[in-house]
């Protein structure tokens, strides 16, 4: 089974999405608009209907260079 995030703060389009977490670790480096967004973990779980899933906080972004 995969584990997934959810995901918060950050943009608007990805705060309180549930995501996979891939590869496992401790943050989480999604790509959107020309760049990265990057969430740690946390120690909050919570339970929604994708099951128990592990809190990821938004803390930077960075550009793509072009």
């Amino acid at each position: 089974m995969t584990s997934k995030a959810l995901l918060e703060g950050g943009p608007d389009d990805l705060a309180g999405k549930v995501v996979p977490i891939v590869p496992p670790g401790q943050e989480l480096k999604i790509p959107l608009r020309g760049g990265y967004e990057h969430y740690k973990m946390t120690s909050r779980h919570e339970d929604r209907q994708e099951g128990r899933v592990t809190v990821y906080r938004w803390w930077e972004r960075t550009e793509v260079a072009e």
